[in-house]
């Protein structure tokens, strides 16, 4: 089984059509919530997942669209994306986005937005937080999103000290030798580590095998629509930087 691996698109339907081009051939697609927010495209990228298998999560982002999360919590910015995204979502897909659930095992993985502690909105940004979530999961890889970081974290066989952090390699394949990994294949629609290449990754169950990629879309045409709606310009701006 080879499944494409997307998380945090945020509405960014040329960049999640990169993605889907890139990827080749797949049997599913894993998305690990967000794809709402921030973006122009909400119903556009919600449509074009589903198209194809797929298993779904549901970020904080969607969550606060539904009106699950106080949007005092987020920024000015990231709190009009929101209310703009409430207003043209279709009453469609606010069901189905209602139905995601927010954790879940499929295939002997753990998939989550956040954390397997917290799994809306806490971040596993560096081996601390990495490590008080390794005991929050039962399967040997636990794949989430939320932080827009492409990064990975493994706790060695028999470890009595931290875990360690991975740092992603483009388009090497690596495979999950023992321990026990927490592994985040970055943002689709905003990506936030310097490089506005949309991050995804492919990983070949059979195989235990994971790849990380990189590729660029269009971003302009992205601002372009994002313009056309009145978004906030920093939203606009943040795209092309990759921050």
């Amino acid at each position: 089984m080879r499944y494409l691996v997307v998380s945090d698109i945020h509405s960014n339907l040329p960049a999640l059509d990169a993605v889907i081009a890139d990827a080749g051939s797949f049997d599913r697609i894993w998305c690990l919530g967000d794809i709402t927010g921030y973006g122009p495209d909400p119903n556009e990228c919600i449509t074009r997942l589903r198209e194809f298998p797929l298993t779904t999560l549901a970020g904080n982002h969607d969550w606060a669209v539904l009106g699950l999360l106080d949007l005092a919590d987020f920024n000015q910015d990231a709190r009009a994306a929101c209310v703009w995204t409430r207003q043209h979502l279709t009453a469609e897909n606010k069901e189905f986005l209602r139905s995601l659930p927010v954790m879940l095992e499929e295939d002997g993985y753990t998939l989550v937005h956040a954390s397997p502690s917290e799994p809306v909105e806490e971040y596993v940004l560096d081996s601390l937080s990495a490590e008080y979530n390794f005991d929050k999961f039962n399967t040997p890889v636990c794949l989430l999103g939320h932080s827009h970081w492409p990064v990975a974290f493994m706790r060695p066989p028999d470890s009595t000290g931290l875990c360690v952090q991975v740092r992603p390699v483009y388009f090497q394949p690596f495979q999950f030798n023992g321990g026990k990994w927490i592994i985040n294949p970055g943002s689709v629609g905003q990506p936030r580590d310097g490089n506005p290449d949309a991050s995804y990754a492919l990983l070949d169950v059979e195989e235990g095998q994971w790849e990380y990629r990189r590729v660029a879309y269009p971003v302009e045409e992205t601002q372009r629509r994002m313009r056309q709606h009145k978004l906030p310009e920093r939203l606009i701006q943040r795209l092309q930087h990759g921050h």
